[in-house]
């Protein structure tokens, strides 16, 4: 028997003749399989490789074979345009056999609330905090909402894995799985992963089911078409785009959002039909740009990451990359999303603007023609994730005892692998610090932490992550979108002039208590900043740099302008090795010591220094102060040793991590300790120092 024939007669009618299909891909069929023997699943497939209908089919045949009632499946999605996205797609699949899906997120409307709660779905869209503002809502009976939940879909899963989300959202699965008393099945969607085993553990924590990698390899036999281009500026990228692949639908990916918004306004310069989307435009905004791209040709929409999870903007012909991202994942994200008509290939074009984003772009490159993809990483010792799932389970059960919290999470492994007596310290710091109170043997919350997070209904608690201080851009009555409030920020008494959704604004008015911005169009060129833009390279990406700059061989992807400026580039480094570190005095005069080591590991490494002088570092090398001689550089470098070389507790770091004031601070320490070092690469540079090239 095959895939097809086991699914359920229904749908199997309605994949020949309402959706017309002739048969599934490989990656439906192995998933087909897989599913049904009642395995949890990872499932990794191009973006348009058929992934949301290699989870669903199998979902829904189950559903009609066992007559699965209530919400019996929650999607879950690390973006609510993602989940947007998806509705319409999911709801038609569930009513072709008689059932239903529904969207919930922070933008539901009340009325639809409503009508999921007395009318409950068959699968439900949502994200982990609308996930966890269901589970502590007094308006929600969250025990009968999730008593039928059996499956979980998770796209877009290393987007999860890779940060304290990822805690989170196993966290309220732990608790749902609680509530429903079963082993929820598990499906996790990628399209590119490093280290699919060790995700599928992941994400199978406290599950006893059988465990499944589906990933059909070879299937693509087309090679995909990337070329690195150097442009020299913006502008100049402006021009490119302009002038290349005319009638043909562009995305032209930046790895920031003010370079988006001044790509955008250069692109409408040239007379390209342009639009924009980044995280801080307007919904409304976002949403007209997409839905208007989709349905053009001869157009370019300018995105941040935004668009790189797979938000469906219609049949790309190009994608065009803005010197480079950090990641080799999130460049075949990106990539992934062209070549998807018969025929069509997928395609990325490099246009680096200057020395640092073409020896990026060419490093991302190398890494994937050698068959590199970063391995995704939680991070360590989740603490301030577990003080948060403390306060949501005592708003949960209305008070929560002593012993009785701790086994609705114990499955999570970032809390499985903490001592007891280091669980017992953190919940004793929190009674201390006023956040809570313990009356015989009962947690609630106490005055301070009310104060500290009971504003809006205790709202702060739903996330994990913190909002930077944003204004809201108005135009008229219409919402432009946010921009960082230092964009405000003026030497002279003139009015700010910024530049958002592509086109250039003048303040009119600024309401800082309610933090709203009034502006009217301008030709006046405009400036927005959004805070935490800078990339920490890592150190595959910093290796696969000095590779580049120590041969001698160019690569076929790389233009006639690109060779050229990596041979002048080459010229200025003639000191890299391959296989060494290399101490060099600067024409400038300064000494700087070029590791290659990454951007957590040189500063690992700068911190040690610092005992001895004020050294910076960056993602390939550490400075010297200008006074510092070369042999005193040399003999500082050769005092530090592997034992010397750790993190240093960092108070303001600390204190931006969300939750912090519930941590004691040997445990604040020991978090950010464990999270910000690199021993691998630290131990590789003083290796590689005792056979450094030395040009003093």
């Amino acid at each position: 028997m095959n895939a097809f024939d086991r699914l359920h007669p229904a749908l199997q009618h309605h994949i020949v003749n309402s959706l017309g299909w002739r048969e599934l891909r490989e990656v439906q069929s192995l998933s087909i399989e897989a599913f049904l023997t009642g395995a949890n699943l990872v499932i990794l497939a191009p973006t348009a490789g058929g992934k949301t209908e290699s989870a669903f089919f199998p979902v829904i045949s189950q559903m009609l074979d066992e007559s699965w009632s209530g919400i019996s499946v929650l999607y879950v999605s690390p973006i609510k345009a993602l989940l947007n996205n998806q509705e319409q797609r999911l709801d038609k699949y569930m009513r072709l056999v008689g059932r239903q899906a529904a969207l919930w997120h922070g933008d539901t409307p009340q009325g639809e609330r409503k009508r999921i709660i007395a009318e409950q779905p068959d699968c439900l869209l949502t994200t982990p905090e609308s996930l966890e503002v269901l589970l502590v809502s007094q308006k929600v009976d969250h025990h009968r909402f999730f008593e039928n939940v059996r499956v979980v879909v998770i796209d877009e899963l290393h987007a999860f894995a890779g940060d304290d989300r990822g805690w989170h959202l196993l966290s309220v699965f732990s608790r749902i799985a609680r509530i429903a008393n079963r082993d929820l099945q598990r499906i996790g969607l990628s399209a590119t992963v490093g280290n699919p085993e060790e995700m599928l553990d992941w994400l199978s924590s406290g599950s006893e089911r059988p465990q499944k990698v589906v990933w059909p390899k070879g299937s693509d036999s087309t090679p995909p078409d990337v070329q690195l281009d150097f442009v020299g500026s913006l502008d100049n990228a402006a021009k490119v785009v302009s002038l290349l692949h005319r009638g043909e639908k562009r995305l032209v990916f930046c790895d920031s959002r003010s370079r988006v918004e001044q790509l955008a306004v250069s692109l409408r310069q040239y007379g390209v039909d342009t639009f924009v989307s980044h995280s801080s435009l307007s919904l409304d905004e976002r949403r007209q740009a997409e839905e208007a791209f989709a349905q053009r040709q001869n157009c370019v929409i300018v995105a941040t990451s935004s668009l790189e999870l797979g938000l469906d903007v219609g049949d790309l012909d190009r994608v065009v990359q803005i010197d480079a991202p950090g990641t080799v994942s999130s460049f075949l994200q990106r990539m992934g999303r062209t070549g998807r008509r018969p025929g069509a290939i997928r395609n990325c074009l490099f246009l680096a603007t200057g020395d640092e984003g073409l020896l990026r772009a060419a490093a991302l490159i190398e890494l994937w023609q050698r068959g590199y993809v970063e391995p995704v990483q939680a991070p360590a010792y989740p603490y301030h994730i577990l003080a948060q799932q403390l306060m949501a389970l005592i708003l949960q059960e209305r008070g929560i005892g002593r012993s009785q919290w701790f086994p609705w999470v114990e499955d999570v492994p970032g809390f499985a692998q903490m001592p007891p007596e280091r669980v017992g310290e953190l919940v004793e710091h929190m009674i201390t610090a006023g956040l809570l109170w313990s009356d015989g043997g009962l947690l609630g919350f106490a005055p301070e932490g009310e104060r500290a997070f009971g504003r809006r209904n205790f709202m702060d608690i739903l996330s994990v992550f913190t909002s930077p201080p944003l204004f809201t851009v108005v135009f008229g009555q219409k919402e432009l979108g946010k921009v960082h409030e230092s964009t405000f920020y003026r030497r002279d008494d003139g009015p700010a002039i910024l530049v958002l959704a592509g086109r250039n604004w003048k303040t009119k008015h600024l309401d800082w208590k309610r933090r709203i911005a009034y502006v009217e169009p301008t030709d006046q060129k405009g400036r927005s900043r959004w805070l935490g833009e800078g990339q920490l390279l890592n150190h595959s990406v910093c290796q696969s740099i000095r590779r580049i700059l120590s041969a001698d061989d160019n690569d076929a992807a790389w233009s006639e302008r690109a060779i050229q400026k990596l041979y002048d580039i080459r010229e200025e480094h003639p000191w890299v090795s391959d296989d060494a570190t290399s101490l060099v005095q600067m024409p400038n005069g300064h000494v700087r010591w070029w590791t290659f080591a990454g951007g957590i590991a040189n500063s690992l490494l700068a911190d040690a220094l610092k005992l001895h002088c004020d050294v910076k570092a960056d993602n390939l090398s550490l400075s010297f102060p200008p006074a510092s001689s070369f042999d005193a550089a040399s003999e500082q470098i050769d005092r530090i040793g592997p034992e010397s070389v750790k993190p240093i507790p960092n108070i303001d770091a600390m204190d931006n991590l969300k939750f912090s004031e519930c941590l004691p601070m040997g445990i604040a320490s020991e978090l950010f300790c464990t999270r910000f070092d690199d021993r691998a690469g630290v131990e590789q540079v003083l290796r590689e120092r005792r056979r450094s090239v030395i040009l003093g």
